[in-house]
Parts: C-alpha cells; structure tokens; sequence
C-alpha cells in the first residue's frame, strides 16, 4: 500500500470514526488508569497543613480574579529556574490544592516561592498598582478589591467539602472558621499598618487582605521542609 494505506480508511467514513474513537479511548485508558493505583503514592511533605480559612478565601480570589492566567505555580528543575525561584516544585506540596494551579505558561513571574518574599505592605501597593512598583508591568489594577467586602459565609462549607476530599480539616477548625478568618485579617492589617500603611476600617475587612494572606502563604511549607533536610 506505501505512502497511501490511510486512503481506503478516508473514503470509509463509519471505519474511519470507529477506529478513531478505539484510539482516544486507548489512550485515555493509558491515562486514566494508572493514577487508581498510585493513590498514596504521592505523600504531603512534612510540616504541610492545609489553608486555613482566609488563606482559603484569598485563594479562591486569585482564582477569580484570572491570577493564575499569568502567574504559574509550578518551578520547573532547571538551574535558570531555581536559581530565579528557589527549589523546583514537587507533587508533595500540592496535596492539599484543589483544583491545582501549577501552569505551564507565564506572563508575570512564578509565585510558587513568593510567601515571605515580599512584606505585607508590599503586596498592598502592588495590587492597589502594580506599576508604582515596576512602571514596566502589565498587571492590571485590583482597587475593587479593596471596596469590595470578603464574604466568609461559605466558608466553613468549603472546608466540610475539602474534608471530604482528604483535607485534615478538624471540627473546631470548621466550626470557627470564619472567627478563625477576622482573627488572621486583623493579624495582617496590624502588620500593614506598622508598615506604615493607613488602612481605613472598610479596607481591614476587604478581600484584597484575604489575597495576602494567601501569597505569604504560599511556598512557605516547602521552604521549611528544604531548611529541615526533608
């Protein structure tokens, strides 16, 4: 047949899409089967926790918010990127994120490392106007969130729902979880405003507070490990 074995198979169209729908299901087997039997596999690194509420919240946000259209969380093993970024990223660290944002595309910087970096005062300017930090950035503004009120009535919700799902969330966790979020909001304004940062009362209560408290979290479990030899 040579070079033309595949014409018979265009000009028989019922052949053609049954032999095509055997190969994708093929290879969706190869893909969707093996991961059943490599559950537990893949362990938390030691010291990991889950987010707790208002890091759960702020997380939710940058979802929302289209964040993670531009900024990975996934550093790749190569020197150019650890050198830049800090240790590459292993599957350990990510148990507890649901749905995953590793990326595989970047227009701003990866933030896999990014918690403890930068000061909470940092964050606020920069999402209030990225370019009073770097006037080259293209990130855009984020004022809403510093008028628009965090919700925390789902919040206990969330975290019965992650449970579910293997997220060590206790009872008292949930049952306080939205006491557990006013407590670390204040925690983080406090620590703005010994920055220097006036922060009105409508603006302690905001979901920008929520979102920094989720980058200052993020990396920070790994790095620990990392120090510990783990």
């Amino acid at each position: 047949m040579g070079w033309d074995w595949h014409r018979p198979l265009e000009h028989d169209g019922l052949r053609f899409t049954l032999l095509t729908l055997a190969a994708v299901l093929v290879g969706g087997l190869v893909l969707l089967i093996p991961p059943y039997f490599m559950q537990g596999t893949v362990e938390p690194i030691d010291g990991l926790r889950p987010f707790s509420a208002l890091e759960l919240e702020g997380r939710d946000l940058y979802i929302r918010e289209g964040c993670n259209n531009c900024h990975s969380q996934m550093i790749r093993p190569f020197k150019t990127e650890t050198d830049r970024y800090g240790p590459f990223t292993v599957a350990g660290e990510n148990v507890y994120d649901r749905p995953f944002l590793y990326g595989s595309r970047r227009t701003g910087p990866d933030l896999a490392r990014v918690g403890g970096k930068y000061p909470d005062s940092w964050h606020w300017l920069h999402f209030r106007s990225a370019r009073d930090i770097e006037p080259r950035s293209n990130m855009p503004d984020f004022g809403h969130m510093f008028e628009w009120q965090l919700d925390l009535s789902l919040t206990a919700r969330k975290m019965e729902t992650l449970r579910r799902l293997g997220h060590p969330y206790s009872d008292a966790e949930i049952a306080s979880a939205e006491r557990d979020a006013r407590k670390q909001a204040a925690e983080v304004v406090e620590r703005l405003q010994r920055d220097g940062v006036e922060v009105t009362d409508s603006e302690a209560t905001s979901e920008v507070v929520a979102l920094i408290a989720y980058m200052q979290r993020l990396g920070v479990d790994r790095a620990a490990a990392v120090a510990g030899g783990r």
